[in-house]
């Protein structure tokens, strides 16, 4: 009867840990959410990003980003998308305004709803092309997680408090990432999405010509790279792109590392990687032995980024529309 008793108690508590204790199952989230209804759901989000980054390969990181922009405001629930007739939603505040790819966000919605009208949610679209993206562009590739459903709420004002600057030392990107239920080690690792992709020179120039107000340069970059950079990216600029991970920006590899490591980091949130000793140890890992874990790491933070905030069940609902509300 005792024994009865032991296994009845244990097996109560192995199913808590199971459905409360694990994230994605205390969420809603699953790997295969649509498999019965749209089972064809992941392939047709595949195919038109496929036949985008033909066309546009520049896109794959802007549609990373979109990803990440989404989940740290609100969670992964697809505001990042909403239009707003007086332009007062996410997509209008400062940090947003250099997001590109919408277009093809409503092309997969639009493929989407021809086939299973109603199923499939934008927030879960989003979190789908950004593993494709960086599969697509010889990077890892991982289970995703599916079964968000859409926030019908976008406001201009919380990007500038959730979203994290590029001139963030380290003390704000930890308890930032913290703050979001993520680790040290996810902040590390999904910094290295910086390794495809374009930046506007307009987020580093401080570091170039006036980094403390007396027209000086950030003292932890490079001199060399400061040379490179200022020919390209002249005070006041505000229309020319900088490659983030300079000669493979269009290839997601392990080479931001080496670039951090070598003090070329293009942000000065880059740079306060190698302030930490945590993200430090790990910069120099992937730096001397070719990424060995970078790309594993990077799925399942990705993963973790994924959990963030999430709409299930019959919370919020599944957009027709990704720029609106139903």
């Amino acid at each position: 009867m005792a024994t009865s008793k032991l296994f009845s108690s244990l097996f109560l508590w192995s199913m808590f840990v199971l459905f409360v204790l694990d994230p994605a199952n205390a969420q809603g989230l699953k790997v295969g959410f649509y498999a019965h209804t749209c089972p064809e759901a992941e392939t047709i989000v595949k195919k038109v990003i496929i036949e985008t980054l033909f066309k546009a390969p520049t896109l794959a990181g802007p549609l990373l980003r979109m990803h990440f922009h989404d989940c740290f405001v609100r969670g992964c629930e697809g505001s990042v998308l909403l239009n707003s007739s007086t332009n007062q939603a996410e997509k209008n505040a400062i940090p947003n305004l250099s997001l590109r790819g919408f277009q093809i966000i409503d092309l997969a919605k639009t493929a989407l709803e021809k086939a299973c009208p109603g199923v499939v949610s934008c927030a879960d679209i989003l979190a789908l092309v950004a593993r494709d993206v960086v599969a697509l562009t010889k990077g890892p590739s991982w289970e995703v997680e599916t079964g968000r459903r859409d926030g019908r709420i976008s406001n201009i004002t919380e990007p500038l408090l959730n979203l994290i600057p590029p001139n963030a030392n380290i003390s704000t990107l930890k308890s930032d990432f913290l703050r979001k239920g993520l680790s040290v080690k996810d902040l590390v690792v999904l910094s290295g999405g910086h390794t495809i992709g374009t930046s506007h020179c307009t987020s580093f120039t401080n570091r170039l010509y006036n980094f403390t107000g007396k027209g000086d340069t950030d003292p932890t970059l490079d001199p060399n790279y400061i040379i490179r950079l200022k020919s390209k990216c002249k005070p006041n600029d505000l229309t020319t792109l900088a490659e983030m991970d300079p000669g493979s920006f269009k290839t997601f590899d392990e080479s931001y590392y080496t670039l951090v490591a070598k003090r070329r980091g293009l942000f000065q949130s880059d740079a306060a990687l190698l302030d930490d000793a945590e993200t430090k140890a790990y910069v120099k890992l992937q730096a001397t032995t070719l990424g060995s874990t970078f790309f594993k790491d990077f799925g399942v933070s990705m993963v973790n980024m994924g959990r963030i905030g999430v709409l299930t069940g019959n919370a919020g609902e599944v957009r027709k529309q990704c720029s609106r509300v139903n």
